[in-house]
């Protein structure tokens, strides 16, 4: 089955104030919603509310990360969201960074691929309904059950970025999800995780035919998210060290501006899908012949078209 996602909620909008947009999705052609989860809204309420709206959606988180709830209480909330959705909700987890971890959720981001491989067994365990009592590298669990685990356990995939991850989400996850990586970095990705597990990106796109303007826009997300050192270090394993390597010298001395100025447009090309909706369309289409079985899409303000009609543009079966 050829799958196609949206973000929800929408860019600039409260997950009630995307309701009828979400409710369309499916005639729209779109098989999946996911959510992200980094300072706005959480990841699992905007998807517990399209459980309700868009019935036929696979819903999915992009990713929660595994360090700021407790083991037991990621379990409750991914059973809940099992329970209310079954069979069609994924439970996307991950690292994340060490400012949202540790600046923004007073955690202590250490040894992140040994936090998420134990969480990862953990709920495999606590969402079949079995009775843990565990001591895991990363944490240790006493005695916890679910009160009711749900009938269909939901499939579990992982944020993974190179290939210690990459490997992990293959062995032993459902799938993995990836983020700013162009069709050719696909392959790569893909040659790490094999050719049988489900791989998922989202892909920010601007849809406009001004292509500064395009550029713009995509260099203020991507001098946030590429000065990030896990990113970084994931651009570095693609090839891009030294095109990036301005810019981060920039970021690290405190000159936003100059950071911005240093991205290549050839990288904003390679990384942001931009153009008409045809153009972006078969963009994303690029990233599908090259092994990517779900983009997931993320239109960007700042197009030419109202956000609604946007998202309609972009549909499969436009």
């Amino acid at each position: 089955m050829d799958r196609w996602g949206m973000t929800i909620p929408f860019f600039g909008q409260t997950p009630v104030e995307s309701k009828e947009l979400v409710a369309e999705l499916p005639a729209l052609g779109y098989t999946d919603a996911w959510s992200a989860e980094v300072g706005g809204t959480d990841g699992f309420v905007p998807l517990a509310l399209a459980a309700e709206w868009a019935p036929s959606l696979r819903l999915g988180t992009a990713i929660v990360p595994v360090y700021t709830r407790g083991p037991a209480l990621l379990a409750m909330s991914a059973a809940t969201l099992a329970d209310l959705a079954p069979g069609r909700f994924v439970l996307g987890i991950g690292a994340s960074s060490p400012v949202i971890v540790g600046n923004w959720n007073a955690g202590e981001f250490d040894k992140p691929y040994a936090r998420v491989r134990d969480t990862l067994r953990f709920l495999r365990a606590a969402l079949a309904g079995e009775k843990v009592t565990e001591s895991y590298e990363t944490f240790a669990v006493k005695g916890f059950r679910l009160e009711k685990a749900p009938a269909t356990p939901p499939k579990i995939v992982l944020a993974a970025l190179r290939p210690g991850m990459l490997r992990l989400a293959a062995r032993e996850a459902d799938g993995a999800i990836t983020n700013w990586l162009s069709p050719g970095d696909v392959r790569k990705v893909r040659a790490e995780l094999g050719p049988q597990t489900e791989l998922t990106a989202r892909l920010f796109v601007v849809m406009t035919e001004d292509a500064a303007k395009a550029r713009e826009i995509g260099r203020r997300l991507l001098a946030a998210y590429l000065t990030v050192p896990v990113y970084a270090a994931f651009h570095e394993w693609l090839g891009r060290g030294e095109p990036l390597r301005p810019m981060q010298e920039a970021w690290a001395a405190g000159d936003r501006k100059g950071a911005l100025k240093a991205i290549p447009d050839e990288v904003v090309d390679d990384l942001v899908v931009h153009g008409d909706a045809q153009t972006c369309r078969a963009r994303v289409r690029e990233y599908v012949a090259a092994g990517l079985d779900t983009p997931v899409l993320a239109p960007l303000p700042g197009g030419d078209l109202p956000l609604a009609d946007t998202v309609r543009a972009l549909a499969p079966g436009a």
